[in-house]
């Protein structure tokens, strides 16, 4: 929370002096990288209360807590980013088909470099914090960030050009801003539809099951699964013990089963164990009542 109402200050405080000189100066790739940097700002919103909605209790209904708030806020921001673009492309556009001169340069060029150097802060902080607990969200949102700060410098290339008599440079570099949105539209996009779809780390699973078959009394490891419930894991597997142990043995050794995974996987809050059989020669399947409902 502290790093998302950090992170609108900083942006809002950036957004409200490029509009300034917007104002002043009429450039329409300084008018699209401010656009974006507000819309960056209030993504902090949903997010804000996804991160609120997530601490609530789970209930009879929501037996999973309310985690998934935030991949929720995810589709928000992503929804926001594409909105950006199109403002953005839509002004660059306008402007090509009939252009006007820049009005103001030098202020255009500070106002470029501040947008560099309060997304880049911002970005950095972002990242570096969604990273410690796991949120693909804040991720997405700090990446969404650092891309805006190159997109201030192409304002800056923008300027350079109008400076020099180009008066196509600001639209040109407006279109410019408007790619570069898309690119983190697509890399946000994907992030958010994998954690959505319950895709986890192909490294998680692998340090899942190494921790597992470390385990004294797990002779096998057997179906794993993970998901990402906010920016906490939860897991479910089975592991194949000896078919002779009494039911307390079996018991003990999904315990330390599950102490081993939370252990060994960062984020990973809850697991639930089950304990199969080893097959004895001759033995039929102990699953074999439920094999029509897997067929189905």
């Amino acid at each position: 929370m502290r790093a998302l109402w950090v992170s609108l200050a900083v942006l809002g405080t950036t957004a409200l002096a490029q509009a300034t000189v917007v104002v002043l100066s009429g450039s329409v790739a300084l008018l699209g990288d401010t656009v974006h940097n507000a819309a960056d700002a209030l993504t902090a919103l949903p997010l804000g209360v996804a991160f609120v909605l997530g601490r609530r209790a789970a209930t009879r209904r929501f037996t999973y807590g309310y985690g998934r708030a935030e991949d929720l806020a995810g589709i928000v921001i992503v929804l926001t980013i594409a909105a950006s673009a199109a403002f953005a492309a839509w002004a660059a556009v306008g402007r090509l088909l009939d252009p006007h001169p820049v009005r103001h340069l030098p202020a255009v060029a500070v106002a470029a470099l501040v947008g560099f150097a309060g997304n880049e802060w911002v970005a950095r902080h972002r990242i570096r914090v969604g990273r410690e607990i796991g949120s693909a969200a804040l991720v997405a949102d700090g990446l969404h960030a650092r891309t805006d700060g190159f997109t201030s410098l192409a304002v800056l290339v923008g300027a350079g050009g109008a400076a020099l008599g180009w008066q196509l440079a600001d639209p040109l570099v407006g279109l410019t801003i408007t790619a570069a949105i898309l690119l983190v539209l697509r890399d946000a996009a994907r992030e958010v539809f994998r954690r959505v779809m319950d895709a986890v780390e192909p490294e998680l699973v692998d340090r899942a099951e190494r921790a597992l078959r470390e385990v004294a009394g797990v002779r096998d490891v057997g179906e794993l699964r993970m998901r990402w419930i906010g920016h906490r894991l939860r897991a479910e597997v089975a592991v194949v013990v000896d078919g002779e142990a009494t039911v307390r043995r079996a018991h003990d050794i999904a315990v330390e089963a599950e102490h081993a995974l939370l252990h060994a996987v960062p984020k990973l809050t809850a697991a639930l164990v089950h304990a199969d059989p080893a097959p004895a020669p001759g033995e039929a399947d102990p699953h074999r009542t439920l094999a029509h409902h897997a067929a189905a």
